[in-house]
């Protein structure tokens, strides 16, 4: 099985990351063969929108699960969408990150356990005003996915945030709660596609 884990480094024995959409690399490991690959976050340098693109980035490679420190609801949204589960790792190198997940050590998570920006290290300035990015995501056939022109940094000129405190273990949610859980998304999603296509209809008309 192939996953990834996010890290500070380009090895099995580099620290794992605590941040997802920001961290500087994304080691995908081969869980039989213990192969592995090391790739730099492209979208760690993105003005906005860095856990979709980072989550889009990691499902194009090939990545069949997620191990992190912490995953914000736009990358979430991403990887539920394409059935890709996200598991919570709290702290060690992305060999002990991998090995845990062999164990069956890690819990998965249910939704994000950050709020967006959370990884941008400017506090909550990015908020909301994401919700056309949010909606056009989801699809990923939609053509907002990666194209953004953003330069790739050398490795060692990466800035990286502090770590955050270890999240605390969430309870597994209910059937009926991530139902609910699910259907809201349903919904908020079939809103945000509603506004696309009105505004779609709206340029046509205009045009």
């Amino acid at each position: 099985m192939k996953i990834v884990v996010t890290a500070n480094g380009a090895d099995l024995d580099a620290p794992a990351s605590p941040v997802f959409g920001r961290c500087p690399a994304y080691i995908f490991v081969d869980t039989e063969t213990m192969q592995f690959e090391a790739v730099e976050n492209p979208a760690i340098a993105a003005g906005g929108g860095a856990g979709i693109q980072a989550a889009q980035f990691v499902i194009e490679r090939g990545a069949q699960a997620v191990v992190s420190g912490s995953v914000g609801p736009n990358a979430f949204n991403v990887f539920q969408a394409a059935g890709v589960p996200v598991y919570l790792f709290g702290g060690g190198t992305v060999r002990e990150a991998v090995e845990a997940y062999k164990a069956g050590k890690l819990q998965s998570v249910a939704g994000a356990n950050v709020q967006a920006g959370m990884g941008m290290g400017r506090g909550m300035g990015m908020g909301r005003g994401m919700g056309m990015g949010r909606g056009m995501g989801m699809g990923r056939g939609m053509g907002m996915g990666r194209g953004m022109g953003m330069g790739r940094q050398a490795w060692g000129t990466v800035p990286q945030a502090p770590p955050p405190p270890p999240p605390p273990a969430a309870p597994a949610p209910s059937r009926e709660e991530e139902i609910a859980a699910l259907k809201n998304m349903a919904g908020e999603l079939r809103r945000q596609l509603a506004e696309v296509l009105e505004r779609l209809d709206r340029l046509e008309k205009e045009g």
